[in-house]
């Protein structure tokens, strides 16, 4: 299983739209994560900086990697776009961390 973290960056003063968006996640999009093997996922959200901290399990890296080539997780960045750092292609400015320390 990958356990999977990154940050992100939230425009300031939409704190409550990210949050409503999440808390109303569409059911095809849950259901594609939830397809590709995800689980525990959660985003925290440094109010101080607006940066958003990502974690995720995964079962198989491969199946995760595809996901940028899905229709619903295109379009669910381009909803997303107008409140956080995205590429050109609307994808989020996401960047990997290194795990450091894990107590299983």
């Amino acid at each position: 299983m990958a356990r999977v973290a990154f940050k992100m960056k939230l425009l300031p003063g939409y704190e409550a739209e990210y949050k409503k968006r999440h808390h109303e996640i569409w059911p095809e999009l849950s259901a594609l994560l939830k397809g590709a093997g995800i689980s525990e996922y959660s985003i925290f959200l440094d109010n101080e900086t607006n940066n958003l901290f990502g974690f995720l399990k995964a079962k198989d890296q491969k199946l995760l990697d595809n996901l940028p080539t899905q229709a619903i997780m295109q379009k669910w960045w381009a909803y997303m776009s107008d409140i956080m750092e995205t590429n050109p292609d609307h994808s989020p400015v996401s960047i990997p961390l290194k795990e450091v320390f894990y107590l299983p």
